[in-house]
């Protein structure tokens, strides 16, 4: 059994209590010697914070647990650090989704201009983090949730020492739906980028039954936070795939901004009620486990994501895992440096992507990649560097803006709408 102390930045979230149901499942192998719950919310921090407590309690677990406002204190002695920040918290993700809407355009939090402006809040904070973490705990692993997830850990990898690799919940629901209809020993191939992503292949006893799966309409689920709208069986034929549910955005686009266009709530709003009704439910001293409200948030199977790999890590375990990290090869149509979301061995030493098979990646999902990956590109060094010209590429050569007409009224509406965390845009505001 391996001993390990974690740092979970942006403990706040209601998520929370998630990671830790996640850790107290795998006790076998892993023993927590001190986790630090660490946010700058001191409402949601106790509240949350007093769950996660009563959990590890009533599992009888011994460890150090701390709940702090203070970084610093919470990265003291991490072998692992987990963060699921959220700049600006559900407000600012309610600006990311209805000020596009004004411009005719799709507004997303991880995706579009939504999510451009998330990943502008979210990476000096990132970077901040990665600063204290080297000075503090310079061998910890860092264990990104925080979305745009793709695009904070391509900026971690590159720009920062911090070993970091980048996770997100949408790969392993995939992979669970779609052995649930093919099979438990199905091989599958998975591959793309963070919220763009295909599986390719299933494999049964070498035999790619996925055409047969298609034909026969594989039902594609989508995660709890993104309306429903569906593929069309020719449209998963056309591709030769099954698409992750963020894809939605792009083969069904006018559909998403009509909904958005009627709904009477954006989903940050709904997320703010549901995160109420949670909050209130936490604060119950009799509640000692997680409830099942929060399986609406879109966070399902986010705990065993976050807990496997850090498992494997520990424990090197060398199981196959899909996250996010440097491509170095995997994908020969993308740059060493970017980030990519592959299956991977992980052990100590972190993750060693598996091969994927040319023939199993489609000439339309190579182009669409290299599109989405020069906006991400574009999105980093915009966020790095403060340059409006970076931004305006960025936003120029996403598939779901792309119009000189809407994008830059739009981007100096969201710019001033989300001043206070966009430091790089407007140093003047840092000298006075």
């Amino acid at each position: 059994m391996k001993e390990i102390t974690v740092a979970v930045i942006g403990s706040g979230s209601t998520y929370c209590p998630e990671l830790v149901d996640g850790f107290l499942k795998v006790q076998e192998s892993l023993k927590l010697r001190r986790i630090a719950f660490m946010d700058i919310d001191e409402r949601k921090r106790n509240i949350v914070g007093g769950l996660c407590l009563r959990m590890l309690q009533n599992a009888g677990v011994e460890c150090e647990a701390v709940l702090t406002g203070d970084l610093d204190e919470a990265l003291r002695g991490a072998d692992f650090v987990v963060t699921q920040i959220r700049v600006g918290k559900l407000p600012a993700r309610h600006l990311d989704e209805t000020i596009p809407l004004k411009y005719g355009l799709i507004g997303q939090e991880t995706t579009g201009i939504g999510g451009f402006f998330k990943a502008l809040r979210t990476i000096p904070v990132l970077g901040h983090i990665c600063e204290r973490m080297e000075a503090i705990c310079p061998d910890a692993w860092l264990i990104n949730f925080t979305n745009p997830s793709g695009i904070v850990t391509e900026f971690i990898l590159n720009y920062t020492k911090v070993k970091c690799i980048g996770l997100c919940n949408v790969p392993i629901n995939m992979l669970d739906d779609t052995r649930e209809a093919a099979g438990p020993d199905a091989e599958i191939t998975y591959f793309g980028l963070n919220h763009l992503s295909w599986i390719t292949s299933v494999k049964l006893d070498g035999v790619n039954v996925l055409p047969g799966l298609l034909r026969d309409g594989v039902p594609t689920k989508v995660m709890e936070n993104i309306q429903d709208d569906g593929f069309s069986l020719e449209c998963l034929r056309a591709i030769s795939a099954v698409p992750s549910s963020y894809l939605q955005y792009y083969y069904g686009r006018g559909a998403k901004l009509r909904h958005q266009a009627e709904d009477e709530k954006s989903r940050a709003q709904v997320c703010m009620e549901i995160e109420e009704q949670l909050l209130e439910m936490y604060q119950d001293k009799e509640l000692r486990e997680k409830p099942a409200l929060l399986d609406k948030r879109g966070g399902h199977k986010y705990s065993l994501a976050a807990v496997a790999l850090i498992d494997a890590i520990a424990n090197d375990k060398q199981d196959v895992q899909v996250v996010n990290i440097l491509n170095k090869g995997t994908l020969p149509f993308l740059e060493a440096n970017d980030s990519v979301e592959v299956a991977a061995v992980i052990g100590k030493d972190g993750a060693a992507p598996l091969t994927i098979d040319p023939a199993e990646v489609h000439p339309h999902m190579v182009a669409l990649m290299r599109i989405v990956k020069a906006y991400e590109r574009f999105t980093v060094e915009a966020a790095v560097t403060g340059s409006e010209d970076a931004a305006m590429n960025a936003l120029l050569v996403h598939p779901l803006v792309g119009d000189w007409e809407k994008a830059h009224p739009c981007f100096q509406e969201m710019k001033e709408a989300h001043r206070e965390y966009l430091s790089a845009f407007f140093p003047q505001d840092a000298e006075e």
